[in-house]
């Protein structure tokens, strides 16, 4: 019998994860069972060793790390063309995926889930756009894509993690703590970018935007309820427009986004596609993407759903 394949990002949760692993590969030896670990030296190793492992034969592959690292293990599933299921172990900062399937941040908890859980078909968005290097490139994403104000939270997030809180603070609150502090200082700029939108076949748009996201789940920014109606499992993303609200508004308004009611606002947008395509006003601009909380590229891009691709490893 081929062990489970267990992925472990060390320099997730800002590299809490390489600590804890002792006592997490513990909780989940006894609440799941026997697994094969392997840990990542590099970015982008994950995809390939979950794409190596399906191919393999592998049948349940489990990220153990934040957004970014379950992303990666999805895209290497999901490149192998093979059927292996995703299982989730969730150790990093933002946990958005993780919310939206409602798996706990306990690690014995979510070996329980992994143990006793149920298989769930669930939508993937496969995006198109230009690389760091000025080329196209695809990826899958399960989670958010986004561009706007929220690429440079992310950027802010990675390059100004929250030491000052207290050693022992829990992941979730330094996750919180590190989105909320880099929205914050990126909210008093109220930056805004101007694009064209096309959603399925209907007419181009002309829109100026604080933020744009394409949705798959409902969770983004460290617990942000940015698509709050959003379905895994509708075939249609979940696409939300927040126009120019400037920096007071902004802040005034932030706590809404977390508690999901943002959406009655007049300055926000919301629809269903199954296809976006997304270009900057100004072909100069540089407007950067992204994609379940990794800064892949840039626009223009183009957002396809791919329905019921993905098997997941879910609470009963």
């Amino acid at each position: 019998m081929t062990l489970p394949l267990v992925i472990i990002n060390p320099e997730s949760a800002a590299g809490r994860t390489r600590n804890q692993w002792p006592s997490i590969a513990s909780d989940l030896n006894s609440h799941f069972g026997p697994f094969r670990p392997v840990f990542t030296k590099r970015a982008g190793q994950a995809r390939d060793l979950a794409a190596e492992a399906a191919r393999k034969g592998i049948g349940l592959i489990v990220a153990c790390g934040g957004d970014g690292t379950i992303s990666e293990v999805a895209n290497g599933i999901l490149l192998s063309g093979k059927d292996c299921e995703l299982g989730l172990l969730p150790s990093g900062t933002g946990g958005d995926f993780r919310r939206t399937l409602g798996i706990p941040t306990r690690p014995r908890d979510a070996a329980k889930i992994l143990r006793d859980g149920r298989t769930r078909r669930i939508d993937v968005g496969r995006v198109n756009y230009i690389d760091d290097f000025g080329g196209q490139a695809t990826r899958y994403f399960v989670g958010v894509a986004s561009f706007g104000m929220s690429a440079e939270v992310i950027q802010r997030v990675k390059d100004e993690p929250s030491e000052w809180l207290p050693v022992a603070a829990p992941g979730w609150m330094r996750g919180r703590a590190a989105f909320a502090s880099a929205m914050l200082r990126t909210a008093m700029k109220a930056p805004t970018t101007r694009v064209v939108v096309q959603l399925d076949d209907h007419h181009e748009k002309y829109l100026t935007v604080t933020n744009l996201c394409v949705a798959n789940a409902r969770y983004f920014g460290g617990g942000m309820k940015i698509a709050p109606d959003a379905k895994l499992d509708d075939g249609r993303f979940d696409v939300v427009s927040v126009g120019d609200l400037g920096a007071r508004k902004i802040l005034q308004n932030s706590p809404r986004v977390y508690f999901g009611s943002h959406l009655s606002l007049p300055e926000v947008g919301h629809a269903l596609a199954q296809k976006i395509v997304v270009r900057p006003v100004d072909t100069g601009t540089e407007v950067p993407l992204e994609v379940d909380g990794e800064l892949p590229g840039r626009l223009p891009a183009t957002f396809h759903v791919l329905p019921g691709l993905l098997r997941v490893r879910c609470p009963r």
